[in-house]
């Protein structure tokens, strides 16, 4: 039987009791560890204010355990989750059946919805029978005895609407979803994981999957990574735009001519999606701070941390945790997580690296100028801070935290010592090295900053580690994404006059309005820069990146500061740069 998947995502469409008391707000499969657990499935978000969400979940749960009991999955298991707006509900399936399972979750939650909004609902019967058929159609036995024999073999099992593969990179083979052999056709000797690693956190991934991909290389592997910016093996861009969900992680592990990755995981992909594997050798959080809340319950920062250590799920048997011990919401969710876990801090007094050199346990720290590294019997690494150009002779303290993250996950991949001190000696805050990140340039003899930074977290960051350098005068460049609230706009703008300008341009972002009025963001901004103290005159708006960045190149003298947040067309500023660079 052949499976037609676009056949089976449209089959069926159930009506779910529309109500401004009780809202679904989305249903979606989920292919592994994510917000609730590490199980493939489907989950549903619902948003009440009128329902006790404990009687919500009450009902949902005998209405799921009906339609389960019907169909005959004794196997699948129930999650819930409440919220202040509303509760997650989840199933776990089979991965031959998650546009299945959709349908199994939405026909409970179309026969709960009934019954707490008193309407009738269709026969039972009926929606029983159309989920029969459907299961039917998607059924493929042949995935699971082959998805059963690599669990025994420890290799990893990759899956979507099109491929099911096993291994990764260099060891990995994959087949068309109709066409997959029986487990003893299998050359399983060829088949093999390769060291990957996922990196998370509000701030700092891409940074860390960057230098952790150069020192990969330095070590003479061929390194590939996933970002927000592009899937990239060795020197190829395999393709450009988000990759920072499961199918970027898909489409870098399949690629037969890769032997190490690291991938940028990012809050949105882990909750719509959840993540593809879990045989990872290394997971990192990077740090946890407010941003991009409201979405899948994810309301508050706590509830973005447990977002965020749904990478621990991924981990092998034997696989290392690496943490940032300078964040309390990371230190207390690491406490819990049961990991084995790799501990980093800028203070070598910090009670965490204490308790893991006295337990013996893996940790890295600053003293003395020094990045150390201690494999929980000795240190066995040592770098100097100041020959590793992007930490800027430590003044960049979050570069410091990324370099002893990378380099706790180089040793947790074993790299060897010699590879990891030339990557961090070696990768730089240039374009080429490290796009949008603290790129820095001479510009009529002054330094010029282009930063990506769009969150509270991260532009505090740049503008302390801006503000104590000199300068003769100080320039700004700032727009921000129009779906972000008046308040957080506020906030941000906040952050960046830490840098304390003397002259700021404003800008649009035709590309990021989303929602708003030509001028309506930047107007915001420089309200807030008034009542910083910042007058009209050393104010002027631009209608687009560009036009902004060139109004301050063009006054530039030696001596000048620059940061521009250039959210938007950066590669064309970049060029600009290029051009006017002493």
């Amino acid at each position: 039987m052949t499976i037609n998947i676009e056949e089976i995502e449209d089959y069926l469409e159930i009506p779910i009791p529309s109500s401004g008391k009780l809202i679904l707000e989305s249903s979606r499969r989920v292919t592994g560890p994510g917000l609730l657990w590490e199980k493939p499935g489907a989950i549903l978000d619902v948003f009440t204010d009128h329902f006790e969400k404990q009687e919500v979940v009450r009902v949902w749960s005998s209405e799921i355990q009906r339609v389960l009991d019907a169909i005959g999955w004794s196997d699948s298991l129930i999650k819930t989750r409440i919220f202040d707006s509303g509760v997650n509900l989840a199933i776990s399936a089979s991965i031959d059946l998650l546009y299945s399972a959709v349908f199994v979750v939405e026909t409970s939650w179309h026969l709960t919805a009934s019954k707490l909004l008193e309407e009738t609902p269709i026969p039972f019967d009926t929606l029983i029978a159309d989920l029969n058929t459907v299961i039917k159609m998607e059924q493929n036995p042949p995935v699971l005895l082959l998805q059963q024999a690599a669990k025994v073999k420890d290799i990893d099992v990759l899956w979507d609407d099109d491929y099911v593969s096993l291994g990764h990179g260099k060891g990995s083979e994959k087949w068309s979803i109709n066409e997959i052999p029986a487990p003893a056709d299998v050359n399983w000797d060829a088949l093999h994981n390769v060291p990957v690693a996922l990196i998370t956190g509000t701030n700092g991934k891409s940074t860390s999957v960057r230098l952790s991909t150069a020192i990969a290389e330095a070590a003479g592997l061929v390194g590939g990574s996933t970002s927000t910016d592009y899937v990239k093996l060795g020197d190829d861009v395999l393709d450009y735009g988000d990759y920072s969900g499961p199918g970027g992680a898909r489409m870098l592990l399949r690629d037969k001519r890769l032997e190490i990755a690291f991938l940028e995981v990012a809050r949105g992909g882990i909750l719509r999606r959840g993540l593809p594997l879990t045989e990872a050798s290394g997971a990192m959080v990077t740090n946890i701070a407010a941003d991009h809340l409201g979405e899948y319950g994810v309301n508050t920062v706590e509830h973005l941390a447990d977002a965020k250590f749904a990478v621990a799920g991924t981990l092998s048997k034997d696989g290392v945790l690496v943490l940032n011990a300078d964040d309390e919401l990371v230190v207390r969710n690491g406490l819990k997580s049961g990991s084995r876990i790799c501990w980093f801090s800028l203070d070598h007094n910090n009670d965490q690296i204490k308790s893991a050199k006295s337990a013996g346990n893996l940790c890295c720290w600053c003293e003395d100028g020094l990045i150390n590294y201690f494999d929980g019997t000795s240190v066995t690494l040592v770098v100097k801070i100041a020959d590793i150009p992007i930490a800027m002779g430590g003044a960049a303290r979050f570069n410091v935290q990324n370099a002893m993250g990378a380099t706790c996950l180089a040793k947790a991949m074993n790299i060897a010592d010699q590879a990891i001190i030339k990557g961090l000696t070696t990768f730089t805050s240039t374009p080429d090295d490290n796009p949008g990140r603290c790129n820095e340039f001479i510009v009529k003899g002054a330094r010029v900053f282009v930063d990506f930074a769009h969150n509270p977290h991260s532009i505090n960051a740049i503008s302390d580690m801006l503000s104590n350098l000199p300068a003769k005068h100080k320039y700004l460049l700032i727009g921000q994404a129009g779906d972000r609230s008046n308040q957080d706009i506020i906030e941000l703008t906040r952050g960046a006059l830490r840098f304390k300008p003397d002259i700021v341009a404003t800008m649009d972002m035709a590309e990021y309005l989303r929602g708003r009025e030509f001028g309506e963001t930047a107007a915001i901004i420089k309200d807030e820069c008034l009542k910083s103290g910042i007058t009209e005159g050393s104010i002027t708006h631009f209608p687009s990146p560009p036009e902004g960045a060139q109004f301050i190149i063009d006054q530039l003298e030696e001596g000048d500061l620059v940061l521009l947040l250039a959210l938007a067309e950066r590669d064309k500023i970049f060029e600009m740069l290029e051009n006017a660079e002493d």
